[in-house]
């Protein structure tokens, strides 16, 4: 099932939504540190982490599923958000070359459909960097946080999932390795 996008813009507007996004950049940066020139493809709600990219993409789009809902973003400028059914990107083959994933694959209806379609829009050298919750994480078991919904997984079952679907693992890495603070 899938998070409402207000529910996730709320909770990245808290003071525990603050820390969990800030965590989660930089994790981000350092596995990708360098996009100067790339089509970036944010699929989920992957708004809070575009922002890291605006400066050097080339573009930079953020894909909403229709269950989850859309929100404008950036604030300050046109859209770059589209409401899509996530078994179907409105994109041409081999037209992107990052694809940024965050509160979807956990939350999926068509999961398997929607990594195809990943697979489909990414180009030949594409890179593909998914956040999901850890199913042994503290923070997979805190359901005041969008890390505690849905289905979480195991490195183990990130990587099966991913190799069954054509991908091919190169690494995982935590980035909520802190228990939530109590007091946000």
């Amino acid at each position: 099932m899938w998070m409402d996008a207000v529910d996730l813009r709320d909770f990245y507007s808290s003071a525990l939504g603050g820390v969990a996004r800030r965590m989660i950049r930089r994790r981000i940066r350092e596995m990708w540190p360098d996009c100067k020139g790339s089509t970036i493809l944010g699929l989920g709600y992957t708004t809070p982490y575009l922002g890291l990219f605006k400066s050097d993409a080339g573009r930079t789009l953020a894909f909403m599923p229709s269950s989850q809902g859309v929100l404008h973003w950036p604030n300050e400028n046109r859209s770059l958000t589209t409401l899509v059914d996530e078994a179907d990107l409105p994109l041409p083959d081999l037209s992107v070359d990052r694809v940024l994933i965050v509160h979807a694959v956990e939350c999926s209806e068509q999961l398997r459909n929607l990594l195809r379609e990943v697979w489909r829009v990414l180009n030949g050298c594409g890179k593909v960097l998914i956040v999901v919750p850890n199913r042994t994480g503290i923070w997979a078991r805190m359901e005041r946080t969008p890390f505690g919904m849905g289905r979480p997984y195991s490195p183990r079952q990130i990587n099966s999932l991913l190799r069954d679907t054509m991908f091919t693992p190169l690494h995982s890495e935590p980035a909520l390795f802190i228990p939530p603070p109590n007091h946000a």
